[in-house]
């Protein structure tokens, strides 16, 4: 059954080409498709295009469907183009005439662009909510650590020292900044599209200020011609911030790969967090973070695939949109998979003690015995030429009273600072507002 259609049935090829995976996707906005009706249809009588016990009537049957689709009982079936036509026929075949009021007002393309704003809002909270879960966990490592001490690297060349309590907390920053961005997503997601219709408006003297409230959004896209080009640009946008999560996970994974190798040696996992080899009995291969690093990789491609899919279409919809769903939903169940397995491996991570004590980390400490010698009066170019000179003719070797020094933390971790910065983040999400806009729409 399709809601567009008139006394003529489209060619089965056709159909199965430009259906393609929407019955699959669709099935993850099914929910947000009643939240939308709900608000739609009381809205509606508002109006005088439902009466009361008709309104009454609908409300009732929708919330049936939420429940059901809740349970796992809700299917698109294959006569069915899509979650849209499912809804709709379901509600007409249970109610009766009240049923085919509700698309009053209302096109495939605004019911389309509000399910999937509801979706990726939904979304952004359970990325956020993982992300602040990895975040506070590399907060408390990276305070339990602090004291451990490794090498700091440049070009992949032992530098200076470091500590891994400066490591943790540098990539708990780094998603404190990716949260920046997230939260700009967020802030283009949370726009009310519904009641531009097909990209036009409407005659209906629709009142869209009532539906943004009780969809709990921050505000609505004003214009409705540009409430439909904000398909595409909002997908974009989010797989950004996703993008810049990614990056984040990817070079960590990248730093564990490394770390755990036999000659680093920084780090271990347990043995059954770790695969090993067909025909090598010593092995504990990092799979786990081998597959972030990719995954995450793959997740950094996603604003160009849909920049690539978007870029030079006129304003109005087109059916190239569909296909976005195919690149960007997956790929929010792959990050959020990410953070979840990164958070659970890094509560079982060992780090080894005394790391800089084998002689070939001496060099890390060069610059402070250069720095020390210019403490003592020593002009700082002739300071590095002296040192320069001994690590030239193997003769140099720090004092233990500067191995001393680096016994603490090194460096001034701030982690309180960036915590406090995270949470300012967080808390412009508002969260708390939207899911009680909904809990009231579904009461």
């Amino acid at each position: 059954m399709k809601i567009w259609q008139k006394n003529i049935d489209v060619n089965k090829f056709v159909e199965t080409f430009t259906v393609g995976k929407d019955r699959e996707l669709d099935l993850q906005m099914a929910k947000f498709d009643v939240l939308g009706s709900l608000a739609h249809t009381q809205m509606l009588e508002t109006i005088n295009l439902l009466t009361a016990d008709e309104l009454k009537t609908v409300q009732q049957e929708l919330k049936n469907i939420y429940n059901e689709i809740e349970a796992g009982n809700f299917t698109i079936e294959d006569t069915v183009e899509d979650v849209h036509s499912q809804v709709e026929w379901l509600l007409t075949q249970r109610i009766g005439e009240a049923g085919k009021k509700i698309h009053s007002g209302r096109s495939r393309n605004d019911q389309v662009l509000v399910d999937l704003k509801l979706f990726f809002r939904a979304c952004i909270g359970d990325m956020v909510n993982q992300t602040s879960t990895l975040f506070n966990l590399l907060i408390e490592l990276s305070n339990t650590h602090a004291a451990k001490l490794m090498p700091g690297y440049t070009h992949l060349q032992i530098a200076m020292p470091s500590s891994f309590g400066l490591w943790f907390g540098a990539y708990a920053e780094s998603l404190a900044d990716d949260m920046e961005l997230m939260l700009a997503a967020w802030k283009i997601t949370n726009k009310n599209p519904l009641g531009s219709a097909a990209g036009y408006g409407s005659s209906f003297p629709l009142n869209r200020t009532l539906t943004t409230k009780l969809l709990g959004f921050e505000s609505l896209n004003y214009n409705v011609v540009y409430a439909q080009m904000g398909r595409g640009k909002t997908e974009r946008v989010l797989a950004q911030a996703m993008s810049a999560v990614a990056a984040t996970l990817a070079k960590m994974a990248m730093d564990v790969c490394l770390f755990i190798n036999q000659n680093f040696g920084f780090i271990s996992f347990p043995p059954e967090l770790t695969t090993g080899s067909s025909i090598m009995p010593h092995k504990k291969n990092p799979d786990v973070f081998e597959l972030i690093r990719s995954r995450c990789n793959k997740i950094q491609a996603l604003p160009n695939e849909i920049a690539m899919m978007i870029t030079n279409l006129p304003s109005g919809y087109h059916r190239d949109l569909q296909l976005l769903k195919e690149n960007l939903f997956p790929a929010i169940t792959s990050l959020n998979e990410c953070l979840e397995i990164a958070t659970f491996m890094f509560q079982n991570i060992t780090i080894k003690d005394d790391i800089l004590k084998d002689k070939k980390y001496d060099y890390l400490f060069s610059v402070e015995v250069v720095n020390d010698l210019a403490l003592q009066g020593v002009p700082f170019r002739e300071a590095y030429k002296i040192v320069g000179e001994q690590i030239e003719n193997s003769t140099f070797a720090p004092s233990s009273q500067i191995h001393h020094t680096h016994e603490g933390s090194i460096g001034n971790l701030c982690n309180e600072q960036i915590a406090a910065s995270m949470q300012a983040v967080l808390s412009q999400f508002g969260f708390d507002k939207v899911n009680k806009a909904i809990e009231d729409l579904i009461r």
